[in-house]
């Protein structure tokens, strides 16, 4: 039997009708179509599916729904807005950080995370934010400028 729960995403109310237990990028990609939370391995491990909850960048795809009720969850399509893209996505454009695309709003999640607790993070700090993401096809110098731009523009 399915549960309802009240979850905040993006500043929008929802009543989800679903087990406790459900990840939450399921009820993300299924229930909301929020399709930019990407699946990657399910088990927390490559950072494609990360959120952010709370202030921090968390994986969904091993987050249950019943942790998350009446918390507030930043995905993807939040970050920026009608007016205008949040500065580490024209970040990314301008640094042509993003080749394939897949991991890309994972870590833009983390470096949101990042950026909105420390503004001004240094190379180190950067890189140890995106550690737990991955990106096959090495554009991982790239994200790093991209973050630094970002940094740079919100100060």
């Amino acid at each position: 039997m399915a549960d309802v729960i009240a979850i905040r995403v993006n500043g929008a109310e929802h009543k989800v009708g679903a087990h406790a237990d459900t990840p939450l990028l399921y009820i993300l990609r299924n229930d909301l179509g929020l399709k930019g939370t990407r699946f990657g391995c399910g088990n927390g491990e490559c950072g494609a599916c990360y959120v952010i909850i709370e202030g921090r960048a968390v994986a969904s795809c091993d987050t249950p729904l019943w942790s998350v009720a009446g918390k507030d969850i930043l995905t993807i399509e939040g970050l920026g807005s009608e007016g205008g893209l949040h500065p580490l996505q024209q970040a990314f454009i301008d640094e042509q950080a993003a080749q394939c695309g897949y991991c890309a709003s994972g870590i833009m999640m983390s470096a949101a995370a990042l950026l909105a607790n420390n503004p001004a993070p240094t190379d180190a700090e950067i890189r140890a934010a995106l550690d737990k993401n991955l990106c096959r096809c090495g554009t991982h110098n790239r994200i790093v400028r991209a973050v630094q731009r970002a940094a740079v523009k919100q100060a």
